[in-house]
């Protein structure tokens, strides 16, 4: 509004800047969802111990970084010698996921449906909306009301680049193109790194 009242007064269609004087809107939270932290892993692992399904949601969340959409399409037919390979709902991008020995864990606990590790009570494949609803119960059940599964894939994404994963390697992992999204992560990640081998120059005594 206040561009087009701009424009209306500069080509004499308005007299007057009816938006002179108003304070701008506060802006939202551009982090949005907020990511999980590792007290909150903990927390709901301690709930939902491996053996429940709810421990299933969680692990193939986290362990795979895939959005809820793909995760609650992933099953046994896409895993070959160990090796999840799907294409994302999203942004059609393939993502090949090696699964790692705690998710294999966790898996082979279950419990498991037919098609999807995801599943129902009654081991029924999952809507990403069902599966949201669901999801959000298990965390409110272990005191985590405020946490959502794309927060759990922000965790993931932070716990990959704190360990040291690159650019290249964050977007193999999350399925991103063009780099803004990994370049987010590792500069956070770097800048965690520099503080820590850098707060020494602090010190008087150099």
């Amino acid at each position: 509004m206040r561009g087009l009242f701009r424009w209306a007064v500069e080509a004499k269609l308005a007299k007057v800047d009816q938006t002179a004087g108003v304070a701008d809107p506060p802006r939202a939270n551009s982090d949005g969802f907020p990511a999980w932290t590792q007290d909150d892993i903990a927390a709901y692992e301690a709930r939902w111990p491996i053996g429940t399904r709810e421990r299933v949601w969680l692990d193939v969340l986290i362990y795979t970084g895939l959005r809820r959409g793909d995760a609650v399409r992933l099953g046994r037919q896409h895993v070959r010698n160990g090796v999840a390979t799907l294409k994302t709902e999203k942004t059609g991008t393939v993502v090949t996921l090696p699964i790692i020995p705690v998710l294999a864990k966790t898996l082979a606990a279950g419990p498991c449906g037919d098609l999807t590790f995801i599943c129902g009570e009654r081991g029924n494949p999952l809507s990403k909306e069902s599966f949201g609803n669901l999801f959000r119960k298990a965390c409110k059940a272990a005191g985590l009301s405020q946490r959502s599964a794309h927060g759990l894939r922000k965790a993931a994404a932070t716990r990959a680049a704190d360990n040291g994963a690159t650019e290249a390697q964050l977007e193999a992992i999350f399925g991103w193109t063009g780099g803004r999204m990994a370049a987010h992560y590792t500069r956070a990640a770097n800048r965690k790194r520099l503080s820590v081998n850098s707060m020494h120059l602090l010190a008087n005594d150099q």
